[in-house]
C-alpha cells in the first residue's frame, strides 16, 4: 500500500513535466501492481495455482513493461549517470545478462521451494518486489527508451526474443505435464472450491505458456519499431556523410574530370577533349 501510494503521488507531481502516454503508462504500472499484490489475484493467489500465474505474469512482465515505458530513468534526470557509467552496470544490465534473469526466474520459482515460500512467509511481500525489478531490468536494457549504460542494436534483442519464446513454452509443457508442484501444500489448504489441484495445475501452465505468448507480442512491436527507427537513422547518417563529402570536394578536382565539364549538347566531336581542342 506505501508503494502504491508513492506511486501515485509521483504520478501526480510528475504528471506535467512528462507527456501523457508515459502518465498513463506509469498509472497503469501502478494499477496493474495494485491489482496483483492487493486485489482479488492477491486473494486468491495463495489458494489457486492458475491464480498464482496469472499473478507472476502480471508482477514480471505487464508491471514492468509499463514501467520502464514510462522511462523513469528520464524523470530522475542526470542523478543516476554515476551509477549507470559503472562497469557492475554496464554488465549487470546488458540484454544477456538481464534475459537470463528473465528466462530462470519463473523455472526458479515453480521448481524449487521458492515457490511455496513466496505465498505464506516473509519472502512473500520481497518476492512481490524482486519480480518486477527483474522485469524491469529486462525490459530497460531491451527496449532502451531511457538511458542506457550501453546500447545494443534492436536485431539482438529480437534474436533474443525468439530463443526466450522457446523456453517459456518448455516450462508450461512441464507444468502441464509433468508433476504437480507444492501438492502437500495445495492439499492442506482443504479448499472447496475451483478444479482439482492437478487441473489447477493444468490451468496455471497454459496461462503461462499462452497468456505468456500473447503479453509477448506488444514488446515484439515494440522492439520491431526501435529496428525501424534505428535503420531510418543509419541511413540518414549515411546520407549526410555523402552530402558533406559531396560538399568537401575541391573545385579544381571538378574542372580536371573531362566529363564534369564537357558540354552537354553539341556535335559528338565537341565533347572529346583532343578533338575539341584541335578545332578550336
Amino acid at each position: 500500500m506505501v508503494l502504491v501510494l508513492l506511486g501515485i503521488g509521483a504520478l501526480v507531481r510528475l504528471r506535467r513535466r512528462v507527456s501523457r502516454a508515459r502518465s498513463w503508462c506509469l498509472g497503469g504500472a501502478i494499477a496493474v501492481w495494485a491489482l496483483a499484490t492487493l486485489g482479488a489475484v492477491a486473494v486468491y493467489a495463495p489458494m489457486l495455482f492458475w491464480v498464482r500465474a496469472l499473478q507472476v505474469l502480471l508482477l514480471l512482465y505487464v508491471v514492468p513493461l509499463l514501467l520502464a515505458l514510462s522511462r523513469p530513468v528520464s524523470m530522475v534526470g542526470t542523478v543516476l549517470d554515476p551509477v549507470l557509467n559503472s562497469t557492475a552496470t554496464r554488465v549487470l544490465l546488458s540484454p544477456p545478462v538481464t534475459s537470463v534473469l528473465m528466462l530462470v526466474t519463473p523455472w526458479l520459482l515453480y521448481l524449487t521451494p521458492w515457490y511455496v515460500t513466496s505465498m505464506t512467509g516473509p519472502l512473500a511481500s520481497v518476492t512481490r518486489l524482486v519480480l518486477p525489478a527483474i522485469g524491469f531490468g529486462y525490459f530497460y536494457a531491451r527496449l532502451q527508451v531511457d538511458p542506457v549504460p550501453r546500447r545494443y542494436p534492436p536485431l539482438l534483442s529480437i534474436g533474443i526474443s525468439v530463443a526466450e519464446g522457446l523456453g517459456d513454452g518448455i516450462l508450461g509443457l512441464v507444468l502441464w505435464l509433468g508433476p504437480v508442484i507444492a501438492y502437500d501444500y495445495y492439499a492442506g489448504l482443504h479448499r472447496d472450491f475451483g478444479p482439482s489441484i492437478r487441473q489447477d495445475q493444468s490451468y496455471g501452465a497454459g496461462i503461462l505458456w499462452i497468456l505468456g505468448d500473447v503479453l509477448g507480442v506488444p514488446f515484439i512491436l515494440l522492439l520491431m519499431r526501435a529496428l525501424g527507427s534505428d535503420e531510418r537513422r543509419k541511413a540518414a547518417e549515411v546520407d549526410a556523410e555523402l552530402d558533406a563529402a559531396a560538399v568537401a570536394t575541391p573545385p579544381a578536382a571538378a574542372a580536371d574530370d573531362p566529363e564534369i565539364d564537357a558540354p552537354p549538347g553539341g556535335l559528338w566531336w565537341q565533347n572529346d577533349p583532343q578533338l575539341r581542342d584541335r578545332y578550336r
